[in-house]
């Protein structure tokens, strides 16, 4: 007796054939890519999760480790996750004309959303700094209509100069801006070469701004809960420059898929997804260089 006479068997014979021909019957359709089922939304969500409370133990009690952690576990998630979407695009070619839409779109959103992350952040500046509280009396004289004698910065902040470090780090980002650029272009015309050498020069950029940034906390005279001022300016900044670390990552990656011939002129929307993701922190440094550190300072 063959296997298809044994009534179990023959029926899960039977739901394979129906489950192949409704995927086969579902690609001949249409002309989206219908991805596989993936674990890394999850993980890089949980990721996320310990890399901010392990941000919150590190400013309220000193541990640094679940901070060290969380950061490892985002770059596994980033790995891991890239890893798939390069193998579906360079190796199986399944990211057509219509993926690509959709990636674009997709890209467009998420900056869209990044924006409106730093708006808040302009959005308590602002308001402490035009309408400045130093005491809780100008709560009250503000509802009563009475102007407050608050000012701006509050006494006791030494700021920064905006013409010594900041300015350098202004000029390094344009300039890291011109050289992603320059290899922008020399992908989509096929000059890998050039492509490799601005990336270089974009990927060394961003890290040099990263060390420079690094160093001015280390130098700064107040610290995180030392008032509204050291406030805003650590989350306006800390985050702006946690998104340059992230693009320098994204561009290194496109760097090493450079190196091994993945970019072409045809298929490269990674390396200007991370291009326009750096052309986005260039911008929202030169607001925060322009109210943080030279008009707010």
């Amino acid at each position: 007796m063959s296997l298809c006479h044994i009534p179990f068997l023959r029926k899960k014979i039977e739901i394979h054939l129906m489950v192949d021909l409704v995927f086969k019957d579902s690609e001949k359709k249409h002309q989206f890519h219908l991805v596989n089922p993936s674990p890394w939304p999850l993980v890089g969500a949980f990721s996320a999760l310990f890399l901010v409370s392990g941000a919150i133990l590190y400013m309220h009690y000193d541990m640094w480790w679940p901070l060290i952690v969380g950061f490892c576990l985002i770059l596994f998630t980033f790995f891991m996750w890239w890893r798939d979407i390069i193998k579906e695009s360079t190796f199986l070619k399944v990211h057509n004309s219509i993926t690509e839409i959709g990636l674009r779109w997709g890209m467009a959103l998420f900056i869209t959303s990044e924006v409106m992350f730093f708006v808040a952040f302009f959005w308590a500046f602002f308001d402490a700094s035009l309408l400045p509280k130093a005491f809780i009396e100008d709560y009250k004289d503000v509802f009563t209509g009475t102007l407050g004698i608050g000012i701006w910065p509050p006494e006791g902040i030494e700021t920064f100069d905006p013409l010594d470090i900041p300015y350098l780090n202004t000029l390094i980002l344009l300039l890291s801006g011109t050289t992603c650029t320059w290899a922008h272009h020399a992908v989509r015309e096929g000059h890998n070469d050039e492509a490799l050498q601005g990336l270089y020069l974009t990927v060394f950029l961003g890290a040099i701004f990263t060390c420079l940034q690094i160093y001015e906390y280390q130098h700064a005279t107040f610290g995180f809960t030392e008032g509204i001022y050291p406030s805003t300016f650590y989350m306006a900044t800390g985050f702006h420059g946690f998104h340059v670390l992230v693009g320098t990552i994204f561009l290194l990656v496109c760097l090493m898929r450079a190196r091994k011939n993945h970019l072409t002129p045809e298929r490269h929307f990674g390396f200007e997804a991370a291009a326009w993701y750096w052309h986005f922190v260039d911008v929202v440094w030169l607001f925060l260089y322009i109210a943080v550190y030279w008009w707010g300072g």
